[in-house]
């Protein structure tokens, strides 16, 4: 029975740990709460149902964002959804997280809309390396793994997102 008990609270602690993470992704990644929802609640179960089967417990964020990345992917096949046409007018659900914590409400949420948009107009490779890094929380390392792509290329897309980013969004900042 203690060994049930101990599966339980390692579940518990990482389900709190990376919740939010892997919600914030599959969010951007769909576009849609309710879908996101339910494509976190099937990851988190089969991390239940397989957390014995881990024995690197350090490879729990690897596996779960894999997960994660699959059952995105399984979603677009079967709604036969172009990733790269998916796109959201609802930038509330945006999360971006600032240690500044900008004060006037609107000018963020002006901020959130105007770079999910921008993200939106961006291909799903540089998209999803921005949105592993920034609200997934993963390394270099990390985000090259759950893609099946050399770290080399992780940075240089990373970096060629950012660069779209400041480069649309300087003239806001100089007005």
């Amino acid at each position: 029975m203690s060994g049930q008990l101990e599966n339980i609270i390692d579940f518990t602690l990482t389900y709190n740990q990376y919740k939010r993470h892997l919600f914030n992704y599959t969010l951007k990644m769909v576009n849609d709460r309710l879908t996101c929802e339910d494509i976190i609640q099937n990851v988190f179960l089969k991390l239940f149902e397989n957390l014995n089967r881990i024995r690197n417990k350090d490879s729990i964020q690897y596996w779960l964002f894999s997960t994660v990345r699959n059952e995105i992917y399984s979603y677009y096949r079967k709604k036969k959804i172009r990733i790269d046409q998916f796109g959201s007018d609802d930038a509330d659900e945006i999360e971006i997280e600032s240690p500044d914590k900008i004060e006037n409400e609107f000018d963020n949420k002006e901020m959130k809309e105007f770079i999910h948009n921008e993200l939106n107009k961006m291909g799903i490779d540089q998209r999803e390396v921005f949105l592993l890094k920034e609200y997934g929380g993963l390394s270099y390392k990390e985000i090259a793994e759950v893609m099946n792509i050399d770290e080399e290329l992780v940075k240089s897309r990373l970096f060629k997102t950012r660069q779209k980013l400041i480069k649309k969004l300087t003239p806001l900042f100089n007005e």
